[in-house]
């Protein structure tokens, strides 16, 4: 990366890029569960895919394609019983009809899940009912969780947090069987982790670690990965790692590159128990987990089989160029040209899009958002994401991998290919795509699709 000099000749240049359409660009790439913003070369093909192009017709919930990502996310969870149509598309219309905003989106969904989790109309709730709402409260609380900081009540994160991590936890405790919940260690803040099994025979299974990415919540585990295994015999374990969830939102722990030291104490824990089969552990990466689950399966040689769900090699490049720049090799210089220069021009919708996206790499920057202010510290936020890149590590990867990718990807695009190539472990490379019902960054329409061609792979490779 070529740094950029502070100046003032070069202060225009920057800005007139900013009021340009950078503001357009990381608004199209701001989805749940997706890469920190749009990508660099791709910018305004990306929000014409997410807008209209590979989402036509009634696939268009809202005209801005943030929004339309993360209702389609809503929408495509109705088949793991993680959403319901109705509830998504009426709640779509009164978005739109009150006028699309952050505030309206962030009202109208979070009051959908407070409904749920109160009594039903009718008769008493029997605990399938009462389940499935707490799983369906989970999901619109996390649709508005994701839009909160560019609401009128940023400070009420934690809050929007606490509630759909209560939903998810009443829909956990009436599972049948009931997942086991532990506390993992982890240096000072241990992990959470939920294990979910067929049964209680203590039969050893294979078993699936699902990892999650910069800003998905426990609940789309569930959609892409936890109910498909429990279908197929499988075990399951959803867990929050750092920069994600408990540890993000509440214990303030942010993201670590060195996502094996987080994998490892999972499986060390998996291994323990009587009703894992330690020869047949694979590991899943979704969004942004595409990066971390490769990086963990470099280092922890217990991983026999890895799913990177799409490939990615550097988060980094999620960004636009003009964000890029910004980070040069001196944390002063990168600092005075964000606080001097860009933040002065840059449009409120963008502003809201940069605190979320580096909120899981600052806690700080995720403190200043909740008080309704931009973050003042570039330099160490933007370090850490560029810190993530796992360029010099995918060549130790030894087990055998699937790399997805998806036709209309706006968020890594090219990084699966880059991801394949580079592999030397056994390997297979799968294309998502609209002809399926499947575009876009990780399916969100299709997440049934989606688990039936990772799990027919695993279960192929893995021989169970």
């Amino acid at each position: 990366m070529s740094p950029v000099h502070g100046d003032r000749h070069s202060g225009p240049t920057r800005r007139t890029l900013f009021t340009a359409g950078v503001g357009a660009a990381l608004l199209a790439g701001c989805a749940r569960g997706g890469a920190p913003g749009a990508p660099a070369a791709a910018s305004s093909s990306s929000a014409a895919a997410a807008g209209g192009g590979l989402t036509p017709g009634a696939m268009t919930l809202f005209k801005d394609p943030a929004y339309n990502f993360n209702g389609l996310l809503a929408l495509g969870a109705s088949g793991a019983g993680a959403a319901e149509v109705g509830e998504v598309l009426t709640a779509v219309n009164a978005i739109n009809g009150a006028g699309l905003t952050a505030q309206s989106y962030v009202k109208t969904f979070r009051s959908l899940g407070d409904r749920l989790v109160a009594a039903p109309p009718g008769a008493p709730a029997d605990s399938q009912t009462r389940r499935f709402r707490a799983l369906r409260a989970a999901q619109y609380y996390g649709q508005a969780l994701f839009f909160v900081l560019g609401s009128n009540d940023p400070g009420s994160e934690e809050q929007l947090y606490r509630a759909g991590r209560a939903a998810w936890d009443i829909f956990c405790n009436l599972c049948e069987p009931a997942p086991v919940k532990a506390n993992v260690p982890y240096g000072t803040t241990p992990l959470p982790v939920w294990f979910f099994r067929p049964d209680t025979s203590g039969t050893p299974r294979p078993t699936v670690i699902l990892t999650n990415g910069s800003d998905g919540q426990n609940v789309d585990m569930w959609t892409y990965g936890v109910a498909a295994a429990l279908e197929r015999g499988w075990n399951a374990l959803v867990y929050d790692g750092p920069g994600q969830g408990q540890l993000l939102f509440v214990d303030r722990v942010v993201f670590t590159p060195t996502w094996e030291r987080v994998v490892t104490p999972l499986v060390d824990w998996l291994t323990a128990r009587s009703d894992v089969n330690s020869s047949k552990i694979a590991l899943t990466g979704l969004s942004m987990g595409g990066d971390l689950a490769p990086r963990a399966a470099a280092f922890e040689t217990r991983i026999a089989a890895l799913v990177a769900m799409p490939g990615c090699v550097e988060p980094w490049l999620g960004f636009p160029p003009e964000i890029r720049k910004i980070l040069t090799p001196d944390e002063q210089q990168t600092n005075d040209i964000w606080n001097k220069e860009v933040v002065p021009e840059l449009p409120p919708e963008a502003a809201a899009v940069l605190k979320k996206r580096f909120e899981p790499f600052s806690a700080a920057a995720m403190l200043q958002a909740r008080q309704g202010k931009l973050f003042t510290d570039f330099y160490t936020p933007a370090s850490r994401i560029q810190a993530m890149s796992i360029t010099n590590v995918v060549g130790r990867i030894k087990a055998p991998t699937l790399v997805l990718d998806y036709e209309g990807e706006q968020f890594y695009p090219g990084q699966p290919r880059r991801l394949y190539d580079a592999l030397t472990s056994p390997k297979d490379y799968l294309k998502l795509t609209a002809a399926q019902g499947a575009q876009l960054h990780c399916s969100p329409m299709a997440p049934q699709l989606h688990c039936e061609v990772v799990f027919d792979w695993l279960d192929k490779t893995l021989g169970s």
